[in-house]
Order: C-alpha cells, then structure tokens, then sequence
C-alpha cells in the first residue's frame, strides 16, 4: 500500500468522518493545469493530503459544501480506494447519491478488504431505494466478512417484508455471533408470528427470558404461544412458577385454570381456583367470572354440572346478587326443577329487570350449544321484561324455529326483523320460517331483501331456490342453484337440495348423483342426504342400494312421510306389495295432505 494512502486511512480513523458534498464533478484529467501534471510524485501526494485534511475540517465543522470542494481537488492528485470513500460519503451527505454511487463503487472495486466501502456502498442502494442492489452488496460482504453483523443485520432488515425467512437467518446469524441480544430476539419473535411459526416465537422468547429472566409479560407470553404449540404441560409449569410469585394475580390462575378444563382436569381446576371463593380480598365479578368458566364449560358437559351448582350455591350464600341467581336458574331448568328456576328468574326480574345483556348472553349460550328448549324458557322469561329488545326476539325466534316451532318462531322473528330491518340473519331465519309455514310470497320477498344487502348469500340463494322449486317453476330454481355451485361449490346443503330437485325430475340422474355424494363426503348421516341419494338410486333402477340408503335414513331416527314413502315405493319395486302398502300408510299417517300417497294406497300399487 502507498504511503498516500495509509495516511489517508490514519486521517480517516483520526478524524471518524461521516460524509458531506458538493455540487461539482470531478475534472477530466485533460482539464488539469499542465504546471500541475508537472509535479513530481511527492508534491502530487502533499497536496492531496492537504486537500484532504482541509476536507475533513470543513466537514466537522459542518460546511459540507467546501469539504467537498476539498474532496473533489484531493482526488485530481490521489484516486486511490480511500479517497474515492470519503469522497463517497461526502457525495451522500450531500444527496449527489449518483457521484455517492460511482464513487463508492470505485472504492469497493479498488480494494475489496474494507468492510465499510460494503457498508457505504449498500447504504447509498438503500437510500435511492434500489433494495435488491443493496442486498446483492451485502451478501458478497458477509462472504468477505463472515463475523461482520452490522451486514447481517442490514440484510436482516432487507429481507424481513419479502423474505421473512431469509431474515430470520439472519438474525440467527447474529445470535451465533453475539449471543442473545433483546432487539434481535424480538425481531425474531415478530417475524415468526408472521409466519405462523409458533415453535419459533417459543424458542426466542425463551431466549428473551435469559436476558431478562423475571419479565412476567414475556412468561405469559411464552404460556400463550406453548398452548398453541398444544404443549399444555410446559405451559402449567410456567404458570405455576407465576403463581408462587402472584399468589393473588387471579388472571394467572384462571389461566391455569382454563388450560386444566380444556386438558378434562375438571376437579383439579377446581382445586385450583376454590380458594378464589373464600378470599374476602377478592371482589364479586372476579368470583363470577371464575364460576362462569365452569358453567359455561358445563353446557357441554354434563359431568361439571354439580361443580358449576356447587360453585354458585356456595356464592348465593354470601351475596344476593342477581347474576348468580340466573346461572342458578339456568341449571335448575336442566334439573328439571321448573318451579326453583321460576323463583330464581322471577328474583331477576323484580331485582335486575333492567339488565337485558344477562338474558341475552344466557339465552345465546344455550342456543350456540343446541339446547334450544333451555334457551326458549329463558327468553320467554326476559321477553316479559324487553318485548322490544330485538337480540332477545330474534334468539327467541330461532330457538323455536329450530324446534319446528314456526307459528311461534314467527311473531318473534316478525318482530325482530321490525327492529333491525337490514339484518341479512334475521331476514335469512324469518323468511325461512316463512316457508314452513308456506307462505312463499312472503319468505321470497324477505329473501330478495335480503340478497340486496349481499347478493353472494350461498344460504339465502339456495333457500330462494327451495322455495321456487316447491312452486315448481324450476327455471327459477335451478338457476339460483348453479350460482351458488359457481360461489360454494362443495356447499352440502346446495348439492344435496339441487341434486334432490333433478332426482325428483329424474333429469341429470348421474350428475345428482355425483351432488348427493358430495355432500355426504361432508355429512355421512345426514338423514336428508342419505334419502336423496336412496331416491337417485331408485330413479336409475338401482332398487337394492336404493334400499340401503333409505333404510339407513330412516334409522337415523328420522320418521318424516317422504322418507317413508320412498321407502314404499322401493319396496314395491323390489317386489314387496305388502310391505310397501304398510308403509305408504304409515307415511299417510304422518302427513294426511299428501294425497299422492293416498292414491297409491287405494290402488295398492304405484
């Protein structure tokens, strides 16, 4: 190396430069003065370092302008690496970031053993946003400076958006170098959330943890993201660290609490939790709020259903508040015990009558579990209360619909509709209560009401569908049908009810067919779906399998006049006229207005 530029280098460590500019380029070599091509070697290098030092004197003291200037003189007499360099940095402090870019890659061609002329020419990429040049810079740097991890963090941060995984390399990369370090854990932590990498976000939070090993929100944090991992067992230990340092940090506890319910650990989650209910420190909704984990959890299993009365009997006795009476009610209605829930509910009545959002929450509870019956003896009672609260009416409504209720189903549901117009679920549910009670014009003017808020309904779309094919104006139908294949092909419902309406007349035999298998693919023992594919069957001749699938519908437990009918019908087919006579009466039995069925039993055969 020349003497020039290793007194250049020492200038530039003695002076840690940051970078400044000027306006002019550099002169064409034949524009230099002769006198000054006539210098000897020497006073060439004196007056380049002069330049220079004047640069860097300038440039501290912040005339940018004049230090490069200084730069662009000290180059017509030196162009070695590092004067290109600094002559680099002063271009981009002064946003010339086209000399910035030229110079700087003079720099790195020249001398390619400096990291920063890398770390310079990377920069000025970035800054006139030429990303993908920048990353092609720093991943030959990290090949010339393996333990550099200024790069690897630069790359890092390059690649986060697009390469999400390429970056957590990186940041790896770094950890190896250095150890655990908090900004790039967590970058760690946020990049593998993106990416759904539970296991990831895990083993950098752990590591967070090293650096600062009592952080709770990283614990619970590290809880949350074990859960996920479906690694319960680690969680519980952690938990149980917190709570021997928390012992009254009731989230903690409820947690553990939540994570033995969801593991069927019933009686040590109470266990857990049963202190909570004699510590007078501990106020009445956080009391509440660990019974309701237990009741809530009891509507799906019967099993923890004296737990919940046990926990809410316990708190009846020392408060009179009305939320306990209500859990207490519910539970007496599914004891069967009417007349102690009565008593409850009426003490809610007369003693909370303004809190709808318990009746509503209780009643939405147990219709989300199917107990529909349970959900419409409470919101018969809140209806007393809030005859014009449009969540209760519409609960209301559909808890009876869903019983086969419809005449009752459709005051509510009218009412509902009344109070919130352009509510597409509750168009949906009174129009199709509508229909069962075949009032078809109706039900298809609430379901047109409800397309114009979202044409896209798969369900409104096949439910007008059904309705226009009982009316038999099938052009109608089936084109409401093929739009909704065209939105949710492998719907069940639309493939079954499309492939019945073809099978009914017996069009299309194969491609129903193919429907009705489809949706049984998705529901094996739908008692609907088996009967289509049963009545397929017998339009092809196949009376046999046809057999098979209706019987097995019917077995199901599911005893409805068409079903049974089938049945007859291939049973008469399959030579059987006894047998299908009884069962065409059995099926008149149950809907006397067919008068089709009635016909085939007069004249004992189809």
């Amino acid at each position: 190396m020349s003497f020039i530029v290793k007194y250049l280098l020492a200038i530039l460590l003695i002076f840690s430069l940051l970078s400044c500019s000027s306006s002019k380029e550099l002169k064409p070599i034949e524009e230099i003065k002769k006198s000054e091509l006539d210098l000897s070697p020497e006073q060439r290098k004196k007056i380049a370092l002069e330049n220079f030092i004047d640069g860097n004197v300038n440039f501290q003291q912040g005339n940018y302008s004049l230090a490069m200037k200084k730069f662009e003189t000290a180059l017509q007499f030196d162009t070695s690496a590092g004067l290109l360099y600094t002559y680099a940095k002063a271009a981009l402090f002064n946003n010339k970031l086209n000399l910035a870019l030229d110079a700087s890659k003079k720099a790195v061609a020249l001398d390619s053993t400096q990291s920063d002329y890398f770390d310079l020419l990377s920069d000025i990429y970035n800054i006139g946003k030429q990303k993908d040049s920048a990353i092609i810079v720093l991943e030959r740097a990290i090949q010339l400076f393996p333990t550099n991890q200024n790069f690897y963090y630069k790359l890092a941060r390059l690649y986060q958006d697009d390469r999400p995984i390429k970056a957590i390399e990186m940041y790896e990369k770094i950890i190896d170098l250095i150890g655990p370090e908090w900004n790039v854990l967590f970058r760690l932590v946020e990049l593998n959330n993106k990416l759904n990498n539970t296991e990831g976000v895990i083993k950098a939070i752990k590591q967070l943890l090293e650096i600062d090993p009592s952080n709770i929100q990283l614990k619970k944090s590290l809880v949350e993201n074990l859960l996920l991992a479906k690694r319960n067992s680690e969680a519980i230990e952690i938990l149980d660290e917190l709570i021997q340092l928390y012992p009254a940090d009731l989230e903690l506890i409820q947690r553990k609490s939540q994570i033995l319910l969801s593991d069927n650990k019933w009686q040590e989650a109470y266990r857990t939790l049963n202190f909570v209910f004699d510590d007078e420190k501990i106020n009445l909704d956080a009391k509440l709020e660990v019974g309701y984990l237990f009741f809530e959890k009891s509507i799906t299993d019967s099993s923890l259903k004296p737990l919940a009365k046990q926990i809410f009997s316990r708190l009846d006795r020392d408060t009179s508040y009305w939320a306990v009476k209500i859990v207490l009610g519910a539970i007496a209605i599914e004891e069967n015990n009417d007349s102690i829930a009565i008593e409850y509910f009426k003490y809610v009545t007369e003693n909370a009558n303004w809190n709808v959002d318990a009746w509503i929450r209780l009643g939405a509870l147990y219709f989300d579990n199917k107990k529909y019956e349970e959900a419409e003896k409470i919101l018969l009672q809140a209806i007393q209360s809030f005859p014009d609260n449009y969540a209760i009416n519409f609960i209301l409504g559909i808890s009876l619909s869903q019983q086969s209720k419809n005449d009752e189903a459709e005051t509510y549901l009218k009412k509902a509709v009344s109070l919130n117009p352009n509510d597409l679920n509750t168009l949906s549910a009174y129009a199709y209560t509508l229909n069962q009670l075949k009032k078809d014009d109706q039900a298809i003017y609430y379901l047109n009401q409800a397309l114009t808020i979202d044409p896209n309904d798969v369900n409104v779309i096949g439910t007008l569908a059904l309705i226009y094919n009982a009316q038999k104006k099938f052009e109608l139908s089936d084109s409401l049908y093929e739009r909704a294949l065209q939105l949710k092909p492998d719907d069940p419902l639309i493939n079954n009810n499309y492939a019945y309406s073809l099978s009914t007349r017996a069009i299309q035999l194969e491609r129903a067919l193919n429907m009705v298998t489809l949706a049984l693919e998705k529901d094996s023992l739908n008692t609907a779906y088996l009967d289509t594919k049963g009545w397929i069957l017998y339009q092809l001749g196949k009376y046999e399998e046809a057999k098979k699938y209706i019987s097995k519908a019917i077995e199901q437990g599911t005893k409805s006049a068409v079903i049974i009918d089938h049945l007859g019908d291939v049973e008469f087919k399959l030579g059987n006229k006894e047998k299908a006579i009884e069962l065409w009466k059995e099926a008149f039995q149950l809907d006397p207005s067919k008068k089709e069925i009635e016909d085939k039993i007069n004249k004992g055969e189809l």
